[in-house]
């Protein structure tokens, strides 16, 4: 199913092209016919482009890449802030800074810059710390880089892709993005380059409404293929669970698994000791009543004997009292053999 269908071709005007005496010659298998000194675009090889460059956008973005729409004429600024700002994608609508794709580092560092100023309270002149003129000037600097930096405010690499209005105007970023060998998507229009874009929109690219639909397929792209990555990566963490059982595993994490084991089993276990005990009650219950004196008669003297134990201390109390009155008549006996000694 096409993306975008003839009618809505026609109603924004995407056929119309420049002037005759404004051309490139290269553009001529695009070109239809001419009507009042002016080009037709073919339309139909338009709708076969267009099909093809949404489906490079869409799986470039489904891989998780980027895509950076740049649009700095009047007639694109809009519809460029618009639909790259829908789809979460960097963007430029202003003024291209020369480097912002082969001189990154720096540019990155400006962004960083901007970012420091947007956590600055302009209006607090008393906490902070510097006078009006100070603020005045930090407040002008960050208004600047907004307008030329804001729409990459989030981007921390080159793109994967750009899209961009009028290769004619735009030629230092196509140059860019030529000499880093990133993908250009691109409106052609009669007095365009071909060799200059690798995934061309032969189209009109100067009226607003033909340059806010073309902009607005290359957004849905970008859409269906976030959505896709998205589905993908879901997909990717079930087949990883999958997988991770078979993975071979390190000695410490067959250690933790085998004590999981043990403790399982021991669970395991215990309902099954649960559910012997009372069968071992019922045995029990079991026992005729013939056996039940005999194990009363076989238990008893271990309950006579019970008394017998103070009966036995008792009788051991008086032999200790006579050792301890023999102990005293014994010492005096003993006393004088050292007198004896002495004398001797």
């Amino acid at each position: 199913m096409a993306v975008v269908t003839m009618r809505q071709l026609l109603e924004s005007g995407v056929h119309f092209g420049h002037q005759t005496r404004r051309w490139n010659p290269k553009m001529k298998r695009f070109i239809l016919t001419e009507r009042n000194s002016i080009y037709i675009i073919d339309l139909q090889q338009s709708l076969s482009y267009i099909d093809r460059a949404y489906e490079f956008v869409k799986q470039t973005v489904a891989h998780g890449g980027t895509v950076m729409f740049i649009g700095t004429k009047k007639q694109a600024q809009e519809a460029i802030a618009e639909q790259a700002t829908r789809v979460g994608m960097p963007y430029v609508n202003h003024r291209w800074l020369g480097g912002m794709l082969t001189n990154f580092s720096t540019v990155y560092k400006r962004i960083q810059r901007l970012r420091e100023l947007e956590e600055v309270d302009f209006d607090d002149v008393a906490s902070s710390g510097m006078t009006k003129k100070e603020l005045l000037v930090m407040r002008r600097e960050k208004e600047k880089l907004e307008r030329t930096l804001g729409g990459i405010r989030d981007m921390s690499r080159v793109p994967s892709a750009v899209w961009i209005v009028d290769t004619k105007k735009e030629h230092i970023a196509v140059g860019e993005a030529r000499k880093l060998r990133i993908p250009v998507v691109a409106i052609l229009d009669t007095n365009c380059d071909p060799d200059e874009v690798d995934y061309k929109i032969p189209g009109n690219d100067d009226a607003i409404r033909s340059v806010a639909l073309l902009t607005r397929v290359v957004a849905d792209a970008v859409a269906d293929g976030l959505m896709s990555r998205a589905g993908s990566k879901s997909g990717e963490g079930e087949q990883a669970g999958a997988v991770a059982v078979d993975e071979p595993l390190a000695d410490w994490e067959r250690d933790l698994l085998a004590v999981d084991d043990a403790k399982a089993a021991e669970a395991s276990t215990a309902p099954a000791a649960a559910a012997e005990t009372p069968a071992a009650e019922t045995a029990a219950a079991e026992t005729p009543a013939d056996e039940t004196p005999a194990a009363a008669a076989t238990e008893a003297p271990a309950a006579d004997e019970a008394p017998a134990a103070p009966a036995a201390a008792a009788q051991e109390a008086p032999v200790a009292a006579e050792a301890a009155a023999e102990v005293p008549a014994e010492t005096p006996a003993e006393t004088p053999a050292p007198a004896e000694d002495a004398q001797a």
